[in-house]
């Protein structure tokens, strides 16, 4: 259950070595969240990032999860959640893809679209229906606002979050009143804190798309965050819970005069 300040007493990360994710580990960690479960494909940065959190206080095991292994999932999640009720599930994993090569290669372009929507999709499910069973939860889906209104330069990865970000607010109106919480939330540019590996953390390709959707430099753009930031947000939706957040807030109205742009001008936009 949650405590007084809305956050979660057990955390289930999907994408465990996100450093969204982990930002947001690190800051329920401070608030008392007491047992945290990383779920990724095995790896060196997913140890690390388990080791991390484990000096900070919390009961740290991983889990062997691919996104891609759709079959997997519910075996795979519903042994985590036999060991006992969790209060929070951050479904955050994800791939950018390379939109040049992708369009080339279709098979490239699939990959994303199955890691980025169904995966998520399966994955979303399965933990939705355990939320559910339990009676309590929140299920917070990192997305993008490159799904808001979607390039020519990213239209691959950028539809992918355009159909992950409508499941998850479709997911949230249908379990509404259930006792489950569903929150999606929208980074826009997103500027890797130092401490980040280059390549070490599976969030690192949101963020690499994310940076491309302005045409300023990523350290000159009003839109830019971090992941501490986008962290922030997370725990602050949690406490209010938000349906959708937005980081940075002001992305809102921005997003929403570009969703109006007509397509002949919105080609021409240098973004």
């Amino acid at each position: 259950m949650k405590d007084a300040f809305g956050a979660p007493q057990s955390l289930l990360v999907l994408g465990g070595t996100s450093e969204i994710a982990l930002a947001t580990a690190r800051r329920l960690i401070a608030l008392r969240t007491r047992t945290v479960r990383l779920a990724g494909r095995p790896s060196p940065a997913l140890d690390a990032a388990a080791a991390e959190l484990r000096a900070r206080g919390a009961d740290v095991r991983t889990v062997d999860f691919d996104a891609l292994d759709s079959a997997s999932h519910e075996t795979t999640l519903g042994k985590v959640f036999a060991e006992g009720d969790i209060d929070m599930v951050l479904l955050a994993f994800g791939i950018a893809g390379d939109q040049g090569r992708d369009e080339e290669e279709p098979l490239a372009a699939v990959r994303v679209a199955q890691t980025n929507y169904t995966g998520a999709v399966s994955a979303g499910l399965v933990c939705a229906g355990a939320l559910q069973a339990q009676g309590h939860g929140s299920l917070v889906v990192l997305s993008s606002v490159a799904g808001e209104r979607v390039r020519r330069a990213d239209f691959i990865y950028g539809s992918s979050k355009a159909g992950l970000d409508a499941f998850t607010q479709g997911l949230g109106d249908a379990l509404h009143g259930t006792g489950v919480h569903v929150m999606v939330v929208r980074p826009g540019v997103v500027r890797p804190e130092p401490r980040a590996e280059a390549g070490a953390v599976q969030g690192a390709g949101a963020v690499r798309a994310a940076a491309r959707f302005v045409s300023a430099p990523l350290e000159a753009s009003p839109l830019t965050t971090t992941p501490d930031a986008v962290a922030e947000a997370i725990v602050t939706g949690l406490r209010r819970r938000s349906e959708t957040v937005w980081v940075p807030g002001s992305l809102r109205a921005v997003m929403s005069a570009l969703r109006h742009v007509p397509r002949p001008l919105f080609r021409r936009l240098p973004i």
